[in-house]
């Protein structure tokens, strides 16, 4: 499947997993566990977690820690292959 289907695929997914003030730490777990078991996680990034650093910035740096492709971020929300 190519980043077009996928980002189809993800418009329509609930928010799993929610990043908020414990920081990315506190979720790469989590997020691992979902990515075995579904094709793609969508994740929310709180104000109080993005303080200086863009969405775009926190989901890339979070695809890195538990070695997942980034389909897309839209607005404070990304979503994870």
């Amino acid at each position: 499947m190519d980043k077009q289907d996928l980002r189809k695929q993800a418009h329509d997914l609930d928010v799993t997993v929610w990043v908020g003030k414990s920081g990315l730490g506190a979720v790469t777990e989590e997020l691992e566990n979902q990515l075995k078991n579904e094709d793609l996680v969508k994740v929310k990034f709180l104000r109080a977690a993005r303080g200086d650093s863009s969405t775009d910035e926190l989901a890339e740096e979070l695809a890195d820690e538990v070695s997942a492709e980034l389909i897309e971020t839209r607005g404070n929300t990304a979503v994870y292959h």
